[in-house]
């Protein structure tokens, strides 16, 4: 009798069979999970960038805005359902703005979800957003992970441990900006 063969009784199988077949499942689902996300996030990008062209056209800029995106969300709101709230549209436009680059090759990861680039299109600094695209998606950070190393400055406080005005600032003399950036001032 073969001992690399598992016999069968009843309706018994293979747990490690099972658990290969599990595996190639959730994989797949999980893959699946990452490319509609990806799919949607293009879409969103894509929709802050209409809104933007539409917006750049129309004559009194704040208030045709205004009206665009909650006459857009009303439309969208009664064909799709939810999810094109006028709060949301006006995330769609910011998303556009944050990454106009997107297109041409701008380093958007599919591995990150819309909650992770609506974190990280919040941030002013460009620099500062790639480098958070960058670990989020290497590092695997879930969301809630992301938005306490933003605020906890966890990108400013790494880079600071590294600029040589951190062991100086007496002669360097730096200080931390709204843009979350480091600001040369004269020290004289």
């Amino acid at each position: 009798m073969d001992t690399n063969r598992h016999e069968l009784t009843g309706s018994e199988i293979p747990k490690s069979f099972f658990q290969d077949v599990w595996s190639i499942l959730a994989d797949a689902r999980q893959r699946g999970y990452a490319a509609v996300n990806f799919i949607m996030v293009e879409a969103y990008w894509k929709i802050g960038r209409r809104i933007v062209k539409e917006e750049q056209g129309g004559k009194g800029r704040a208030e045709y805005g205004a009206y665009l995106i909650k006459e857009l969300s009303r439309n969208l709101g009664e064909e799709f359902g939810r999810g094109f709230s006028v709060a949301n549209l006006k995330n769609f436009r910011q998303f556009y703005m944050a990454f106009p680059g997107f297109e041409k090759g701008y380093a958007l990861r599919s591995e990150l979800t819309w909650t992770h680039y609506r974190l990280i299109m919040r941030l002013e600094n460009e620099k500062t957003r790639e480098w958070y695209i960058g670990e989020a998606a290497t590092q695997r950070w879930s969301t809630r992970k992301l938005e306490r190393n933003i605020n906890s400055f966890y990108y400013e406080r790494i880079t600071w441990i590294n600029l040589p005005r951190a062991r100086s600032p007496e002669k360097y003399g730096s200080y931390w900006n709204r843009n979350r950036e480091w600001t040369r001032i004269d020290t004289n």
